[in-house]
């Protein structure tokens, strides 16, 4: 990826509904969909490939009107499935997105048959996908695909400071290096 001078490897895209992320535990330990269309690359694999060393962060989200937007973090490591792929982030550095992770920063990985977050409720089945939620969210990428009209639905692909919660994203990349 020649982005931002390059080097990345993208662990997460989303770009038109065709793989849902309404995934198992195991699932999302996997991993699950194709490189070419829309993927997970999978906790443990995340964990691998980020325990070691400093990596940094970057989020590329594209809206419905092809409006590119990003984040870019210091640094982002996975724990491993003994402490539930808890989520371990470094400061914001940039990005016309806003910071919508930092909030998640500590959190544990939840499905919706692995129940890791800090509220009452089940915040992956609510909004239909895995995600370090807290009490629920500010940001989430593997939330239920607008499909149509429901750009706007709630509990879509979110980034509470970029469109604001409740309004989807098209296109998320989240990758690495």
């Amino acid at each position: 990826m020649d982005t931002d001078g390059g080097g990345w490897l993208v662990f997460q895209k989303r770009l038109d509904g065709s793989v849902d992320f309404y995934r198992t535990w195991n699932d999302y330990k996997k991993g699950f969909g194709n490189q070419l269309s829309e993927f997970w690359l999978g906790n443990e694999n995340i964990h691998l490939l980020t325990r070691e060393g400093e990596h940094q962060l970057r989020v590329d989200l594209v809206d419905f009107d092809d409006r590119k937007t990003f984040a870019h973090y210091q640094s982002f490591q996975l724990r491993g499935e003994e402490e539930k792929y808890q989520l371990v982030l470094g400061q914001f550095l940039s990005g016309t997105a806003g910071d919508s992770m930092t909030f998640h920063s500590g959190q544990r990985f939840s499905t919706h048959d692995n129940d890791n977050d800090t509220g009452t409720q089940n915040c992956a089945v609510t909004v239909h996908g895995g995600w370090w939620y807290a009490n629920c969210y500010k940001s989430n990428l593997n939330g239920g695909y607008p499909i149509g009209d429901r750009k706007g639905q709630v509990y879509g692909i979110d980034w509470a400071t970029g469109k604001g919660v409740g309004t989807s994203y098209k296109r998320t990349e989240m990758k690495i290096r």
